[in-house]
């Protein structure tokens, strides 16, 4: 035996091209400007990365906001009948909520209407709902700015105790909850009384008439969608049911889902268990246009935002150009040792690669704490009447950061291609004889 020195196992050690392109990072003295551009081009690295993983979590972070303002206010699912208003709703209801994934559902009657008060007048959608249903109304009671969702199931004729009135209150038709852009247009507060014209049809002969009804705004909500908050009108279903001409049937059944990515798997329970006489709909049929919108806006966004990533990468291959130009005489001597032309071209590759993966993990990094500044520290205030909230809503998924993360490493490789093709064709020979 020759002493006691032991060759670490081969599994242990670097392979030498790894080992080379780690010092390749750091540039002699006298060619310090490399140094200098590669850490250039990681920062642009991490700038792009950076930017794309805020402006991803912003857009979704208003996408999640908008998407649960409106389904609040909005139907999940929705049942109807072909044959127009549905007479035995009990049975409907415990059909549908036997569907696994449905959280509840509630009749409900949808009209148009014309209503008014001293000071304004506005065309409205009015949506008669169960108040006591929690299912329902849980949501609901989030955006109520001023009474309360309780008042809606006094039936019409009784009375209403409203903080603006002070004492009870006589109302012939019942109370309303109405938005608070439609409460603007109108002048009204909660106690005041509104008036309600709707179309009807009636006589043997079904001819169009038109019904009055008094109201009292019971209750103000405001959920930052703009048509919402100025054209729905939420009314007890009993008193929709008189107001409508419509007693003992309703329109349709809503449906509350316990998680809305199970929309689609949902609807398709829904539709066989009621069969074809029943035409169930869901929120992704509603705002196929919206949803597809946003959705091409939030690519655009990130099209734009890849770019500057790509920009970074071309700065990659120049710093590896001038590598390449530099190393020549070590290439050739590692080409004369033995090194095949594979060998110095996945040198200058995993030399690219790590400049990349650097930027690309600090760039993750200082995406991950900008989100987390942004979520914990409003610092950053918008419009609440065009947007309905007044800071940047951000939604972190760890999907788009792996999808970013991958991005950027397959822009920093493609971007390594040339320059390792230039050095694999390098010939010791001329190299010497130079």
């Amino acid at each position: 035996m020759r002493g006691n020195s032991r060759r670490a196992p081969t599994g242990t050690r670097l392979r030498y091209e790894l080992q080379i392109a780690v010092r390749y990072l750091r540039a002699r003295r006298r060619d310090a400007f490399i140094s200098i551009t590669t850490i250039f081009t990681a920062v642009g690295v991490m700038i792009g990365v950076a930017a794309l993983v805020v402006v991803l979590a912003v857009m979704g972070g208003f996408e999640a906001s908008l998407r649960q303002r409106i389904l609040t206010l909005t139907p999940q699912v929705q049942i109807l009948s072909f044959n127009g208003a549905i007479a035995n709703p009990d049975a409907l209801l415990r059909r549908a909520d036997m569907s696994p994934g449905v959280a509840g559902s509630d009749p409900f009657i949808i009209g148009q209407a014309m209503v008014s008060s001293p000071r304004g007048i506005s065309g409205v959608i009015v949506r008669g709902i169960d108040p006591k249903n929690a299912a329902i109304t849980s949501q609901l009671r989030r955006y109520i700015q001023h009474g309360s969702l309780d008042i809606l199931s006094v039936p019409g004729g009784g009375a209403v105790a409203t903080p603006a009135a002070g004492a009870a209150q006589f109302v012939p038709d019942g109370a309303v909850a109405i938005g608070s852009t439609l409460a603007d247009q109108l002048k009204v507060g909660v106690g005041d009384p509104l008036t309600a014209v709707v179309p009807i049809t009636a006589g043997a002969n079904n001819e169009l008439t038109t019904k009055t009804g008094h109201f009292t705004v019971g209750a103000i909500f405001e959920s930052g969608v703009a048509f919402i908050d100025r054209d729905l009108v939420f009314m007890g279903l009993g008193n929709a049911q008189r107001f409508f001409d419509r007693e003992g049937k309703v329109d349709g059944i809503e449906v509350r889902l316990k998680n809305l990515d199970d929309t689609d798997l949902v609807t398709a329970q829904l539709r066989a268990s009621f069969g074809s006489g029943y035409r169930v709909s869901n929120w992704l049929e509603f705002n196929a246009a919206a949803a597809a919108g946003f959705e091409m806006l939030k690519r655009v966004y990130a099209l734009v935002l890849l770019l500057l990533i790509g920009v970074a990468a071309f700065n990659l291959v120049a710093t590896l150009i001038m590598v390449v130009m530099e190393k020549r005489k070590d290439i050739a001597v590692l080409m004369a040792m033995g090194a095949t032309p594979r060998d110095v071209r996945l040198i200058f590759v995993l030399k690219g690669l790590i400049v990349g993966a650097f930027g690309t993990v600090a760039g993750l990094t200082l995406g991950a704490i900008a989100c987390f500044v942004l979520s914990h520290y409003h610092f950053i205030h918008i419009q609440k009447d065009i947007y309905g909230m007044s800071t940047v809503p951000v939604a972190v998924e760890p999907l788009s950061f792996a999808i970013v993360a991958a991005a950027s490493m397959i822009l920093c490789l493609l971007a390594t291609f040339y320059p390792a093709r230039q050095a694999s064709r390098e010939l010791p020979v001329e190299v010497f004889r130079g």
